[in-house]
């Protein structure tokens, strides 16, 4: 028997989306550079809309460390520091292999299901690297979270906040890894056989194996 397709709607890019869009872009490939200053009224008049949502994805850049935000000043590119960036896969690797150690004694079939499912809508949105990044991001954070660990919790998602922004342009003009399914597969393979160690190792190698081709795409766009 064959079934049609399931058809995935996805939402409409809203003007603060496209104006986040094009900044993130325009810092990551250089076009605006570190020391730079970004004016409000000047970007929305380049790509064609109002202040308000370019005051919008300027906060979200200085969330990301991006940009720094001036009062009533605009904003100053703050750059790419791909030694910050190394440093905070590290901290990840760490910290996310932590609360999956903590996690194995906690994971039931129900949870399993649903790190299931989150896989599914990751492949759902694999041509579109806003929403698959964010998919990502939620099973990452929904494993972690299975730790009952909060403080830890805290800083595993402010270290998801200072990469959302690398990861998703990478994404969006790199290669995505045609292992991606594969190797977050292999995590639950190895949360099921109840072993810790090899979950928490396994784990940590998945997210430091990301750095090198990060890195590599980001230091492309200069």
């Amino acid at each position: 028997m064959h079934f049609a397709p399931v058809y995935v709607q996805h939402p409409p890019q809203t003007a603060e989306e496209e104006a986040y869009q094009f900044l993130l872009e325009a810092i990551c490939s250089g076009q605006y550079k570190k020391g730079d200053r970004l004016i409000a009224e000047d970007i929305a008049g380049e790509i064609g809309m109002s202040r308000m949502p370019v005051r919008e994805a300027f906060r979200r850049l200085d969330a990301q460390g991006l940009v720094t935000l001036r009062p009533n000043r605009g904003a100053i590119v703050s750059g790419l520091d791909v030694g910050e960036l190394q440093e905070v896969f590290e901290m990840r690797s760490a910290l996310e292999g932590l609360a999956v150690r903590a996690a194995v004694g906690n994971i039931t079939e129900r949870h399993l299901s649903a790190l299931e499912r989150m896989l599914d809508e990751m492949d759902d949105y694999r041509d579109e690297s806003a929403q698959w990044v964010g998919r990502h991001r939620a099973f990452h954070e929904y494993l972690c979270s299975l730790s009952g660990r909060p403080r830890l919790m805290k800083q595993i998602s402010a270290l998801y906040s200072l990469i959302e922004a690398p990861m998703r342009l990478w994404l969006k003009h790199g290669t995505k890894p045609l292992s991606a399914r594969q190797e977050h597969t292999v995590i639950l393979d190895a949360l099921r056989s109840g072993n810790a160690a090899q979950a928490e190792a396994i784990v940590r190698e998945h997210i430091e194996g990301t750095v090198p081709a990060l890195i590599q795409f980001l230091q492309s766009k200069k």
